[in-house]
């Protein structure tokens, strides 16, 4: 049960949005969702936010991570670089704010990138299984849990089962950043702080915990929700 009404500011994005609020919300009473948007440029309204999610969407553009790189496979038909500015600049106000972050699938890929690590433009390109949705369906795989990271301490598992619909991933992690999650083929479901100490409480996972079956009991989703909510109560206090 929270004990104050929250606010959590939740990216805007063009690939299923209502998933997140909706898992977010839950049957709870005490939380409030500000939209946060490009479109918008509201990046003021994380003032009023107690913690923030970077939802999925697009590929972010090569221009944040490598900016040499004009075409791989299966690239969008044209990327949106005022999202991905705005987002990095959100994310990066979090931290002068030590506010709570979680990161979901782009959200992991754009914290990575923000924070000057690289990210393999397209999974299969390198030889390696797709990880892409097929018909509208994600792909479903396992993962393994680096035992003492945040991330298996949070959930209280090893490993577990996921959903992917994603086709980049992290390629150089970010110096102050560590993997705390692999799927096969050695490609990164999750990212954490190296070191925590002094940081704003940061999650980050490749798979799509706000839509995950049995998300009410998978601790792949529930677990991180529940992470992510008593973050936010501290941080309100």
């Amino acid at each position: 049960m929270l004990e104050n009404k929250i606010c959590i500011g939740i990216c805007v994005t063009e690939a299923k949005f209502t998933n997140y609020p909706t898992w977010i919300l839950g049957d709870s009473q005490n939380i409030e969702i500000i939209e946060l948007s490009a479109s918008k440029q509201n990046k003021f309204e994380l003032q009023k936010c107690h913690a923030l999610l970077l939802s999925g969407g697009i590929d972010i553009d090569p221009f944040f991570y490598n900016p040499a790189l004009k075409d791989y496979p299966n690239k969008p038909l044209a990327w949106n670089r005022e999202r991905d500015q705005f987002e990095i600049d959100l994310f990066q106000s979090a931290l002068a704010l030590s506010m709570p972050v979680l990161g979901i699938c782009r959200g992991l890929q754009l914290v990575n990138a923000a924070l000057k690590g690289t990210l393999t433009p397209d999974i299969e390109a390198t030889g390696k299984q797709n990880h892409r949705s097929q018909g509208g369906d994600d792909y479903i795989h396992t993962v393994t849990l680096i035992e003492n990271s945040l991330l298996a301490n949070i959930t209280g598992v090893i490993e577990g089962t996921v959903n992917s619909a994603h086709h980049q991933s992290v390629e150089t992690i970010a110096p102050d950043l560590s993997i705390n999650c692999w799927a096969a083929e050695n490609i990164a479901e999750g990212i954490e702080w190296k070191d925590p100490t002094n940081k704003s409480p940061l999650i980050c996972v490749q798979w799509h915990p706000e839509r995950i079956n049995n998300n009410n009991t998978n601790p792949l989703s529930k677990n991180i929700r529940e992470w992510f909510l008593s973050e936010a109560i501290k941080y309100s206090k």
